[in-house]
C-alpha cells in the first residue's frame, strides 16, 4: 500500500499540534524452542534472545522516529504465554520468580520500556504448573519493575473458569501489598477472549498461533480526534462519525507505514495495527474530552454509552479501511488514571464503577486503571472480574480488569502513581458483594452463541 507525501506532512501536523504518536511498537518474540528441562540453560537461552532482538528495536525505532519526525513512545516485547514455557521445569515458585527476574533483567539491559507475556491461559482448567504460576504472581511481579502479566480466564467457547477467578481475588490483595501503592496489580490485566497479538501492556502476549517473531504497532490519536470532533459543532451524528472515520483512517495509514517499514527493517513478519485511542495524562489526550466535544456534559452522565458506542464503531470503520492488518483490541481505552477526564468525572460524581462496567460494554477492552480501598475483600474483586469478563463471554468480545487495590486508602482519596499511570481517585465499592456465589467455584458455562461450528 503506497503512502504519499501529502499523508506523510498531515501526520507531522497532527504530531506537532494534537500529541499525535505512535504509542508503541511491540515485537513478539517466540520463545517455546528455549524450553529446557535445565533451569539455567533456559533462562540464559531466553535472556540471550531478549537482548539481542531488544536492542534491534531499539535501534530501528530510533532510525524510523528520526526519518518521519513521529514520536515512537513506548518499545516492547511481548513472549510466548510464561506457564507453557516453564511447563518441563519443577513446579515451584522459585522456578518461576527465577523466569521473572530473566525477562526483567534483559528488558533493563536491551533498554525495552516493558516486557509482556507473563502469563497463563486458564479459561477452562489449570495445570498443576499453572496453579502453581498464579500463585507466584505477587513475589514475580513484585520483586520486577519491567515484567508484565496477563491471565486469560473465560472465552466465549469455553465459558469462564471461576475457580481461577475466585483464587485471583486472593492473589490481587497479596500483590497490592507487596508493591507501594499496590503499583503491581497496574502490571496486570486478567481478560476474556484475549487476543494472540496485542501490542498494548498489560495484556501483550505472542501467542501459540504466531510466528517466530512479529512487529505490531499500537496507535493513538485521541488528541487529534478530539480536535476534528471540537470543529465540528454543528454537524449532525452521521456527519460526526463521518469526520471521526476519516481522521483515524489517517491516523492508522501512519501506523501501517511505520509497521511495515520497521518489519522490513528488522526482517521479521509485520503483525497488526491496533487502532485503539489510548489517553495519556497529558492535557487534550482524553478520551473522556471527546465525548464531551460531542455534547455529553461530562462522561459518565447519560448519553455518554451512545456517544462511546458511536466513536467506537467510527475508529473500527476508519481504521479497517486504512489497514487490512487491523488486530489486537482495537478500539477505545477508557483507564481511569491514565485519563484526566475520567479522574475528573469520578471526582465529581458522574463517573461511578457500575457507570464504568456499563461503558465497557460498548469499548475496547474493559475496567482498566482504576483504585479501590484497600482493605476491598478478595470475594469482591473477584466478582468485579467475573460480572466484567461476563459482558465479554456473552458478547464475543475482548473484556479485561485491571484494578488496584490499595493499601491503607480509603474512598474518596487520591493515589498519584506517576509517569504514565497517572492518579487515580478511590472509587466506591461495596464491602459484600457475592461470597456464596464466589465460593461456588465451577466453570460458568459457554453461552449458546458459541455452537457456530
Amino acid at each position: 500500500m503506497a503512502i504519499t507525501v501529502e499523508e506523510v506532512f498531515e501526520t507531522v501536523k497532527m504530531t506537532l499540534d494534537h500529541h499525535f504518536d505512535i504509542r508503541t511498537v511491540t515485537l513478539g518474540i517466540n520463545l517455546k524452542d528455549c524450553m529446557d528441562r535445565n533451569l539455567t540453560n533456559f533462562c540464559n537461552r531466553v535472556h540471550k534472545r531478549i537482548v539481542e532482538n531488544g536492542k534491534k528495536l531499539n535501534k530501528f525505532a530510533d532510525e524510523i522516529e528520526q526519518k518521519y519526525a513521529i514520536p515512537i513512545t513506548n518499545r516492547r516485547i511481548s513472549i510466548t504465554p510464561a506457564s507453557l514455557l516453564l511447563e518441563p521445569l519443577p513446579h515451584t515458585k522459585a522456578t518461576v520468580v527465577k523466569l521473572a527476574k530473566t525477562l526483567d533483567s534483559a528488558a533493563k539491559k536491551a533498554n525495552i520500556d516493558f516486557i509482556g507475556g507473563f502469563g497463563a491461559l486458564v479459561q477452562k482448567g489449570m495445570t498443576s504448573s499453572d496453579k502453581n504460576f498464579i500463585n507466584a504472581i505477587p513475589q514475580a511481579l513484585g520483586k520486577t519493575q519491567r515484567v508484565c502479566g496477563f491471565l486469560n480466564f473465560g472465552t466465549t467457547t469455553t465459558g469462564m473458569n471461576m475457580d481461577a477467578i475466585e483464587m485471583f481475588g486472593h492473589i490481587l490483595k497479596q500483590l497490592a501489598n507487596k508493591t507501594k501503592n499496590g503499583i503491581g496489580c497496574a502490571k496486570i490485566a486478567v481478560f476474556c477472549n484475549v487476543p494472540e497479538d496485542n501490542p498494548f501492556m498489560a495484556g501483550a502476549n505472542h501467542g501459540v498461533g504466531e510466528p517466530d517473531f512479529s512487529l505490531n504497532i499500537g496507535i493513538s490519536g485521541p488528541g487529534v480526534v478530539r480536535d476534528v470532533v471540537l470543529q465540528n459543532p454543528d454537524c449532525d451524528l452521521t456527519q460526526l462519525s463521518e469526520v471521526i472515520k476519516r481522521t483515524v483512517f489517517k491516523i492508522t495509514r501512519a501506523g501501517e507505514l511505520i509497521g511495515r517499514e520497521m518489519a522490513q527493517l528488522m526482517k521479521v513478519d509485520f503483525g497488526i495495527v491496533d487502532i485503539s485511542l489510548a489517553s495519556t495524562t497529558t492535557a487534550g489526550d482524553s478520551v473522556a474530552e471527546i465525548i464531551e466535544a460531542m455534547g455529553v456534559s461530562q462522561i459518565g452522565l447519560p448519553g455518554s454509552t451512545a456517544a462511546l458506542a458511536m466513536l467506537m464503531d467510527a475508529v473500527k470503520k476508519g481504521g479497517a479501511m486504512a489497514s487490512g492488518n487491523i488486530g489486537g483490541l482495537s478500539g477505545t481505552f477508557i483507564p481511569v488514571s491514565e485519563d484526566s477526564g475520567m479522574i475528573r468525572a469520578v471526582k465529581s460524581g458522574a463517573l461511578n464503577l457500575e457507570k464504568l462496567e456499563a461503558l465497557t460494554a460498548v469499548c475496547s477492552v474493559g475496567l482498566d486503571m482504576f483504585a479501590v480501598p484497600g482493605d476491598t475483600p478478595s470475594e469482591v474483586l473477584s466478582a468485579i472480574i467475573a460480572d466484567e469478563l461476563a459482558i465479554g463471554m456473552i458478547n464475543n468480545k475482548t473484556t479485561s480488569v485491571r484494578v488496584i487495590p490499595v493499601p491503607g486508602k480509603k474512598y474518596g482519596d487520591i493515589v498519584h502513581f506517576g509517569g504514565l499511570l497517572g492518579s487515580a481517585p478511590i472509587m466506591k465499592v461495596a464491602q459484600k458483594a457475592a461470597p456464596d456465589f464466589i465460593a461456588r467455584k465451577g466453570r460458568i458455562p459457554s453461552p449458546i452463541t458459541s455452537m457456530r461450528n
